[in-house]
């Protein structure tokens, strides 16, 4: 489990327009948030980045750089890519069990039967101060729920108008 105030791991992953996601190279104005995704087999992670997609303003109005991540393969993010309606919310896909578990997400294996793949992470929404440290950490060990997207966004704007600290730092 990454702890608050402590620095993310870098990630060097790709994305769905043929480019690069370096972590370490973003130079937010407020914040990166980064939003794990099960994948293409789970539809609430579809409804979730879909209404992400379309508010995706309402970040980066506020200094917000989002990125959403998975482990799916390559063929996998692409087809989230082309059916999914994100607009314009980059898709970081490949990542590692490894890699997965340095942000101390759940990981799952696939279901008997199902279109899962063999192995994915679980749900996971983080929010990056521009120096890298963890600011917010959020992960779900079930498919079920995620963050309201209207209560992250007044949240955020409470947070930094109060220049409200980095909470749950104490070992």
């Amino acid at each position: 489990m990454l702890k608050p105030g402590s620095t993310a791991p870098d990630i060097d992953l790709p994305l769905t327009i043929d480019a690069r996601f370096v972590l370490s190279d973003q130079t937010p104005d407020a914040y990166t948030m980064l939003v794990f995704y099960r994948g293409k087999h789970c539809p609430i992670c579809k409804r979730y980045l879909e209404e992400l997609g379309g508010r995706l303003e309402d970040f980066t109005s506020r200094g917000i750089n989002v990125f959403a991540i998975s482990m799916d393969s390559e063929d996998r993010a692409m087809v989230v890519d082309s059916e999914w309606k994100t607009g314009n919310l980059p898709l970081v896909h490949s990542m590692t069990e490894e890699q997965a578990r340095e942000w101390g997400l759940y990981i799952s294996e696939k279901r008997e039967g199902s279109e899962e793949p063999d192995v994915f992470s679980e749900p996971g929404l983080f929010l990056l101060k521009p120096d890298r440290s963890v600011y917010l950490a959020i992960t779900q060990n079930m498919p079920i729920t995620r963050p309201s997207l209207d209560e992250l966004v007044e949240g955020i704007d409470f947070l930094s108008d109060k220049h409200y600290p980095t909470r749950g730092t104490k070992s």
